[in-house]
């Protein structure tokens, strides 16, 4: 991050530019306050899109990536939604079935005129990516596999020890 550090008053849709430019992602800034971006992940592409509302001082970012399931397993995807949602600190997942996409959101509140910090910045696009690598097989599992929605997470969640 030391390349940040006479960036701290930046707009944040600058701060994910300059990221994304050092990380050597591809992206396309849509809008002076929006950004979109590529993050190849171990499970799947991300697509990420950053939105800055003044308004609502808040920096809102969407994690997606392709996921299509089969019509008859929607109910235990659901479900299995709703219970990573409840291990989710921050943000929250979604499921959109027109685009056929599941989406991790996730918005940065910076009410009273705070600024984002290139760290912060830079801790939103590392969570929303792990979380969404972490939770692809539990996603996985439920939708292609037999496994029940809490078996599904706690597989998905476990962490490993030792060494193979």
């Amino acid at each position: 991050m030391a390349q940040f550090q006479e960036m701290d008053d930046l707009h944040p849709i600058d701060l994910v530019q300059s990221l994304a430019q050092s990380r050597e992602w591809i992206f396309e800034r849509t809008h002076d306050d929006q950004i979109a971006v590529v993050v190849e992940g171990l499970w799947q592409q991300y697509a990420i899109s950053l939105v800055w509302s003044e308004p609502n001082e808040t920096l809102r970012l969407v994690c997606s990536f392709e996921f299509a399931p089969p019509e008859n397993r929607f109910p235990a995807l659901y479900e299995t939604l709703n219970l990573a949602n409840d291990r989710c600190w921050s943000g929250a997942f979604t499921y959109w079935h027109d685009q056929q996409s599941m989406a991790f959101i996730y918005g940065l509140n910076l009410a009273g005129g705070a600024v984002a910090s290139p760290e912060q910045v830079d801790e939103v696009l590392r969570i929303s990516v792990a979380t969404c690598e972490k939770l692809y097989p539990a996603f996985q599992l439920v939708s292609w596999g037999d496994a029940r929605p809490v078996e599904a997470l706690e597989m998905a969640i476990v962490e490993g020890y030792g060494r193979a």
